[in-house]
């Protein structure tokens, strides 16, 4: 499995008038888990999109098990879903840095698309690293 982890912390803007984490952000804590899964691994979405493939969501899933609130300490888990082949799907786990409770569960489902918005197949480049990353990830366990 190939996964890593980030913290971030809930800041004042992230939440709402009652002072819990407004629900949209928990979708931008899941792009920005994404986001650095992939930096960790060595390929920036920068450098995917200058190869001309974006990565739009086309499903996203959360399910919100306990609320944050501001200056709480989050720990982002993200992993990647290998099962998928025609898409890509992220696995996202968010926890309080505190206590290690559960704090949300989602996913997110991306398609492929070139630069003029047309729907492609995964591209090699992205399937060989990601095999690449898999394949470390296992030698390591």
């Amino acid at each position: 499995m190939i996964s890593y982890q980030i913290q971030r912390r809930v800041i004042y803007g992230d939440t709402d008038r009652m002072g819990y984490a407004y629900y949209a952000n928990y979708l931008r804590w899941f792009e920005i888990g994404r986001s650095e899964l992939f930096r960790h691994l060595g390929l920036t979405y920068r450098e995917i999109e200058t190869r001309g493939i974006f990565l739009p969501v086309s499903e996203a899933h959360c399910k919100y098990m306990a609320p944050v609130q501001y200056d709480d300490l989050l720990l982002i888990e993200t992993s990647i879903d290998t099962g998928v082949k025609a898409a890509m799907k992220f696995d996202y786990h968010l926890y309080n840095a505190a206590d290690n409770s559960d704090v949300a569960v989602g996913y997110t489902r991306h398609a492929f698309i070139d630069k003029e918005g047309r729907l492609v197949r995964p591209p090699k480049f992205l399937r060989d690293f990601i095999k690449q990353k898999l394949e470390e990830s296992e030698a390591k366990n």
